[in-house]
């Protein structure tokens, strides 16, 4: 590249890269992904190594440093980071608290700390030999961003503990800025010249992931700390509210609302008290959270998916406003499902800027009855999801148009839209040949749930695809075999496509639950692509099941329960509708994703560019009489509820199933056993006493 073609190229990737670092650091409202980011950054280093002299000292590389992937480096929690159930109504917590109260087994009233629920950013700090040495955001609840050397600049975070800590201890917790600073910061940004925060949230969230240690000090953050993620050795108070007061004595600050309270009714006092006092308190806070108060319930009530059992965030109610309805667009997402998304004339709700909102489906746009060019009241369901609530009938003009529901899909194909049998959602019938739907497969395939693949965004996906580089997952690991075009690419060069390249080899390993996961299979999330790993075991397996219970149901469609499914249709059905929060309507869809011959070509294609190990439960007790044991519980239990039961199991290094066979090792019988207590039987397979299932796994008295 001439040497004024290299200047002008470097100038553009700078002014891009500066736009995306106020996107990012103080708007807290980035247009494209980290890895997105970090390409633009290694391209613009790339060509100021061949040019030097080229480089200016107000270049990003120069003032940043190292890039944000490097700088923020992965970390693994040891502990899943749980996000919390929400509530949101008086009977949500009535509900909470009567679950909590059957999975104890327990008629009297339950005993919860309370305490404000802070809207900032989640943290896991780290000491050492009570040192303080890590800190790390939340991320997907698995890994978060290493954030030491920001979180280090916080004054109040104590950097070494005052009292006797454990060896190990991690702390959890979270950053915000209080309202007072949150003004003078955006006080100040403004007599820059530069752009204010919308939110403390969002001012909180930048100042901890800047790249600048010394910017991050400048900034008015605080922390309370709520919890522990672990302890070794395990030395720590026996409840909540205790656990509170340690941890202050060790130095970090809490919340000096937290509380505890006895029984579902006094949990609505205390959050109708703090909903009273939100508008005078000196930080943001957008609900409060409930946790049973004694630790070993807490254990004994484990988690469901990804949150836990024994805690739950009841959020005060959404904030709403009125705007003007610009016009309705339709997203093709990847299982084909069309959605309506109201284009709206950009507002501010709950602090954060809403320019779209969900519409959800035909049928609600029929019974909102909304048309283009309404005024419209939206909110942030949850603070979070904005949707269209009503139409402001008053204010509609004449020229107001209504909308019709597009009978074939947007794409180029123009198939059409098929309704299913609910009524509600409607789906392009193109299937996989859907360009929309091929798009948003491969773009979930790569995203950090699946197979986090650095450096490959969307508009990456959406521009190999189009230029047929990219069609199937299969495709991502023969890219290699393009890296001459892919070098000759606008805004590519020899470091950007190595690495690129680097970062699919390095995917080229992956773990057979997130390989289930990154399908894109409807109705299977990460909860239930877990279930499935856990129950097949490897992946020849899970292929090999999941086809069988295809032609078993093709044999046979006649409706069935979940209970009759093996006897009525067939083993491997069977098997898969008593998958952990699988049923029959869930394994039918399942099914109809295998009876698509190319679905099956694209999975196997795939299955011979990677390698997905044998599953494995995460930390098994060595001398559990249940490590690597297939169990089936059945019947009632008197001392804990089935789920937790499982869980318990699982832990111990079981894997659980619904269904007795000869590769069953234990069945739990409970009171009021049926068929599967007789199939045990005839089987031989070994069968457990809940008095035995309690005393073997160290539950019993």
């Amino acid at each position: 590249m001439e040497s004024e073609e290299a200047r002008a190229e470097m100038a553009r990737l700078a002014a891009e890269i500066e736009r995306h670092n106020r996107l990012y650091y103080e708007e807290a409202e980035p247009e494209i992904s980290d890895a997105d980011y970090d390409l633009l950054v290694r391209e613009l280093r790339a060509l100021e190594a061949g040019h030097p002299e080229l480089v200016t000292p107000d270049s990003p590389t120069q003032l940043v440093g190292a890039s944000p992937a490097t700088h923020f480096a992965a970390v693994a929690h040891r502990v899943p980071m749980l996000s919390l159930g929400n509530g949101f109504t008086d009977d949500d917590v009535y509900e909470f608290d009567r679950r909590v109260r059957k999975l104890l087994g327990s008629d009297a009233p339950v005993e919860y700390a309370a305490e404000p629920k802070l809207d900032g950013l989640a943290i896991a700090v780290v000491y050492r030999d009570g040192r303080f040495t890590q800190a790390a955001t939340r991320g997907d609840g698995s890994r978060g961003e290493n954030v030491t050397a920001t979180v280090a600049q916080i004054r109040g975070l104590p950097k070494r503990l005052a009292g006797a800590a454990p060896a190990l201890l991690e702390v959890r917790g979270e950053i915000f800025m209080p309202l007072e600073g949150f003004r003078q910061l955006n006080e100040e940004l403004t007599a820059r010249g530069e752009k204010a925060f919308v939110n403390p949230r969002n001012a909180a969230a930048g100042s901890v992931r800047q790249l600048d240690p010394e910017v991050t000090r400048a900034r008015p953050l605080e922390l309370f700390v709520y919890g522990l993620g672990e302890a070794e050795p395990a030395a720590t108070p026996d409840r909540q509210s205790e656990l509170l007061g340690w941890l202050h004595s060790l130095g970090f600050a809490t919340s000096p609302l937290a509380t505890t309270v006895r029984g579902p009714e006094a949990c609505l006092d205390y959050y109708r008290r703090l909903a009273a006092a939100r508008a005078s308190l000196p930080y943001q806070i957008d609900g409060v959270v409930y946790k049973v108060n004694r630790l070993d319930w807490q254990q004994r009530l484990g988690m469901v998916s990804r949150a836990p059992r024994w805690a739950i965030a009841h959020k005060f109610p959404a904030e709403r406003a009125q705007t003007l309805l610009r016009d309705i667009i339709i997203q093709v997402g990847r299982t084909g499902a069309l959605t309506p998304v109201a284009d709206l004339e950009p507002i501010t709700v709950g602090g954060v800027v809403v320019s779209r909102a969900t519409l959800h489906n035909a049928d609600e746009i029929e019974r909102l009855d909304v048309r283009i060019g309404d005024t419209v009241e939206i909110q942030r369901a949850g603070d979070v999801i904005p949707q269209v609530l009503r139409v402001i009938e008053s204010e509609r003009p004449k020229d107001a148009k209504p909308f019709h529901f597009p009978t074939r899909c947007p794409c180029k194909l123009k198939t059409p839209v098929v309704r299913e049998e609910d009524g509600v959602v409607r789906r392009c019938s193109g299937g996989l040949e859907c360009p929309f739907q091929q798009v948003e497969r491969l773009r979930y395939f790569v995203s950090r749930q699946a197979f986090d693949i650095e450096g490959l965004g969307g508009t990456h996906i959406e521009n190999f695809w189009n230029d047929g580089l990219l069609k199937t997952p299969a495709d991502l690991f023969r890219l290699k075999d393009h890296a001459d075009a892919l070098r000759q690419r606008e805004g590519w060069g020899e470091q950007s496509v190595r690495t690129l390249l680097d970062a699919i080899e390095a995917r080229r390993t992956i773990a057979l639950d997130r390989f289930i996961n990154a399908l894109g299979i409807p109705t299977i999330g990460e909860a239930t692509a877990k279930a499935l790993a856990r129950e097949y075991g490897d992946v020849d397996s899970w292929l090999e099941q999941m086809l069988q219970a295809r032609r078993e149901r093709q044999a046979n469609d006649a409706p069935t329960k979940k209970e009759k499914a093996e006897a009525e249709i067939g083993p491997a059905y069977g098997r898969l509708c008593n998958v952990t929060d699988i049923g029959v309507t869930t394994a039918d869809r399942i099914v109809a994703f295998f009876t698509e011959g190319h679905n099956v070509e694209i999975i196997r294609k795939l299955i011979a560019e990677v390698q997905v190990p044998p599953f494995r439960s995460a930390r098994v007790a060595a001398d559990s009489p249940f490590a690597g044991k297939t169990m089936v519980f059945t019947g009632t239990l008197s001392a804990m509820g089935r789920d937790e039961a499982e869980a318990r199991a699982e832990a111990l290094g079981a894997k659980v199933t619904g269904s007795v066979s000869k590769k069953t090792d234990y069945v739990v019988v409970g009171a009021d056993a049926g068929s599967k207590a007789r199939k045990a039987a005839e089987l031989g397979v070994r069968t457990l006493s809940e008095d035995e299932w309690l005393q073997m796994s160290g539950a019993g008295a």
